[in-house]
């Protein structure tokens, strides 16, 4: 099956990967592009907490012994291969962290690394739980102003069968090109939120994962 990735890297290659490895033939098409912000990062916080893979590179060295809460099982598998020694995975969205961090909460600032414009709605209820916290945007996400020429004419060509979406924000930059020949694609979608904003083009079928986990997602391509 042709499928189309439209996650930023470095999350792009390690999916074209896995897909590879099923069988599959995928595209990579990455809507959003990633660059770094320059943050002030308290010395020494109580925990840290991120809700992207993205926010991984801009953590310094002093922080691999303090306690990080992050969204999903492929963060964590990346925070520990980064030499975080102490990870904790909710395994699911912002509102599984949550209840993530308010079972584990610590002592001290948490530390919010997060995107630009993310993570207003977990900084608000932890706020609003007691939980002392930090919200620092060490990254934005912009969106493409042109697909990849192969991937818009695989597309168009109907040579696409299957298209994979792990954020709302991706979906929206996808949605803004208006890309031909979605029609005969099946979008696949992490989690209801992500699927929500799909509805703004003609799809074959929308898929929503089980849970919000790429193993999931995958799972659909079954």
């Amino acid at each position: 099956m042709n499928i189309l990735v439209t996650r930023p890297e470095p999350g792009a290659s390690a999916t074209a990967a896995r897909l590879t490895a099923l069988g599959h033939d995928p595209l990579l098409a990455p809507c959003l592009t990633i660059a770094p912000r320059r943050a002030v990062l308290p010395a020494a916080p109580g925990a840290i907490i991120i809700t992207s893979g993205q926010a991984i590179r801009a953590l310094p060295e002093s922080y691999r012994n303090i306690p990080v809460f992050c969204v999903g099982d492929a963060t964590a598998a990346r925070l520990r291969e980064a030499g975080f020694l102490s990870v904790l995975s909710a395994a699911g969205d912002a509102a599984d962290l949550l209840q993530l961090i308010l079972r584990h909460r610590r002592d001290g600032t948490h530390v919010l690394a997060t995107g630009e414009r993310h993570g207003q709605w977990l900084a608000a209820r932890l706020q609003e739980a007691g939980v002392k916290i930090v919200r620092r945007a060490v990254y934005s996400a912009r969106p493409i102003r042109v697909l990849p020429e192969d991937a818009a004419a695989a597309l168009a060509g109907a040579r696409i069968q299957a298209a994979l979406f792990y954020s709302a924000e991706t979906v929206r930059a996808f949605a803004r090109l208006r890309p031909a020949g979605t029609a005969a694609v099946t979008a696949l979608a992490l989690s209801p939120a992500v699927a929500a904003p799909l509805a703004g083009l003609p799809w074959n079928q929308i898929r929503v994962a089980l849970s919000p986990t790429e193993a999931d997602l995958l799972a659909l391509l079954t």
